[in-house]
């Protein structure tokens, strides 16, 4: 940090010298990509990445639970629930007490909701390549690198 911050509220100099902020425009910008592509099949991405979440397990053999979910998406709780109610009542999900664990809900893709996100995942790394794009193999590297070192950092 150079030049006079002793009369500033900030520790940076100019707003793009914070990791934070840039974080934050960062990802405002990618979200809003997302969402301009999801709105055309009235899907949030909160519901979209829960759909891909249920996706992912469905291809790995996996029955996930809402709490799997939420740990896996990192959407809290209430997010998932309330994402949760709205696929099943667009026909996308079911929902039903586990097996092995009455006080757990299993959740699985319809046939619908498979078809709808095997549609939309294409979508979504289409833009994922063209936003990461801007910066070079190695760079993506790095970067994949770093965000999975802060995540690591602060799962729970």
């Amino acid at each position: 940090m150079t030049g006079n911050l002793k009369n500033s509220s900030f520790g940076f100099e100019a707003p793009e010298d914070s990791p934070g902020f840039l974080l934050w425009q960062t990802t405002i910008t990618w979200q809003r990509l997302i969402k301009k592509a999801l709105d055309a099949y009235d899907i949030s991405h909160a519901q979209f990445v829960i759909m891909a979440v249920l996706l992912w397990f469905e291809e790995h053999q996996e029955r996930p639970t809402q709490i799997a979910i939420a740990r896996l998406s990192k959407l809290d709780k209430m997010t998932v629930s309330k994402s949760l109610k709205k696929l099943v009542s667009l026909g996308y999900m079911s929902r039903e007490e586990s097996q092995q664990d009455t006080r757990a809900k299993c959740v699985r893709l319809t046939l619908a909701g498979k078809d709808l996100a095997s549609r939309l995942v294409p979508v979504v790394e289409k833009i994922d390549e063209t936003f990461f794009g801007a910066l070079d193999q190695n760079e993506q590297k790095t970067l994949i690198r770093s965000l999975n070192k802060l995540v690591a950092f602060y799962s729970e």
